[in-house]
């Protein structure tokens, strides 16, 4: 079988604990090399089994071996990365969010397409099959018309003072880090793009990012959503799904691979409540789908219009959090794939 080779852009710790595993795990991918800014990258390689180590990212980029990258970057920097990357003919799979700004968004997704590449935004949890379960359960109108979705992501971050989370300059904030998952959830659910935004904050008061973030998003169809996301609070990822008949609950939501991969449905109809438990490896999952795209020439599942949409609600949150005000959006199309 033919197989992706990948590169990683950095040494950060998502990618040392989760995505360069799940590579190796992958059946179609080979974890081929790393880099970084430091020599510490030699070492790194070493530990992690991976034959090459450059010590810069533009020689990485230089080589003619490397098919794909990874780039688990602070936010800031994902766009000029990825039109690197892209400019040097890679493929690139970009951590969330994949850009500042819609805009940023755009210019990224149509220069990948101008060099013939392929593009995606690493939401790695909307490929556990949990959440195609639950689409089912609610096309199969067993808890009747959906009327509301609760979304809730946090964690305690501790170490504020030098964690890039706090660094608004490098895209720090809850809502970047925490609540894309809880806006693109509700859009993966519903097929659908919301109308109306409305979000406030809570920022800390030295270094100005949203330590928390909640708010309301509007839907076609009588649909509701809420999220919040922090960096203030206990650990959660979760969402529920409320309609007229019944609910659907999902404790594990964004990252089932905290408990081994299980994931959670709870679903409640009348006074008959069920709890279904489906096995799933969501960063393995996500680095065969990627590799699959390449090697088939087709989109990944998840595609970079999706990403454009994704991020002007995370616009309009921000857009809304500083005036106080709603925010109407014009839905452009109803796949959120």
């Amino acid at each position: 079988m033919k197989k992706v080779r990948w590169g990683v852009l950095s040494t950060a710790k998502i990618g040392l604990t989760q995505v360069i595993p799940a590579i190796k795990r992958a059946g179609n991918a080979e974890l081929a090399a790393i880099a970084s800014r430091s020599d510490k990258v030699h070492a790194i390689a070493e530990e992690h089994g991976i034959s090459t180590a450059y010590e810069s990212y533009e020689a990485l980029l230089a080589d003619s071996e490397i098919d794909a990258v990874y780039i688990p970057l602070p936010n800031h920097l994902h766009k000029e990365w990825t039109m690197k990357a892209a400019a040097a003919g890679k493929h690139v799979l970009c951590e969330k969010p994949a850009a500042l700004t819609a805009a940023e968004a755009e210019e990224m997704v149509a220069f990948c397409r101008s060099q013939n590449v392929k593009f995606a935004e690493a939401f790695m949890y909307q490929l556990h099959p949990q959440h195609s379960r639950v689409k089912e359960i609610m096309a199969s109108g067993e808890i009747g018309d959906i009327r509301l979705i609760r979304s809730s992501h946090s964690f305690y971050l501790a170490d504020r003072d030098t964690n890039i989370r706090m660094d608004k300059k490098m895209g720090g904030g809850s809502l970047y880090d925490l609540g894309c998952y809880s806006i693109q959830v509700f859009r993966h659910l519903t097929d659908a793009e919301p109308l109306e935004v409305q979000a406030f904050a809570e920022r800390d008061k030295t270094d100005g990012v949203d330590l928390t973030a909640h708010g309301w998003l509007r839907f076609g169809g009588g649909i509701r959503a809420l999220f919040d996301c922090s960096f203030d609070m206990v650990p959660r990822n979760e969402y529920e799904v409320i309609g007229t008949k019944g609910s659907i609950r999902v404790p594990h939501a964004f990252r089932p691979d905290i408990v081994g991969g299980v994931g959670t449905i709870i679903v409640k109809a009348g006074d008959v409540q069920r709890t279904e438990e489906v096995d799933g490896d969501s960063y393995r999952l996500e680095g065969e789908n990627f590799s699959s795209a390449i090697l088939e020439d087709r989109e990944p599942w998840i595609s970079g219009d999706s990403t454009i949409r994704n991020m002007r609600v995370l616009d309009a949150c921000y857009e809304s959090i500083s005036s106080g005000q709603k925010v109407q959006l014009s839905a452009e199309g109803s796949d959120s794939k």
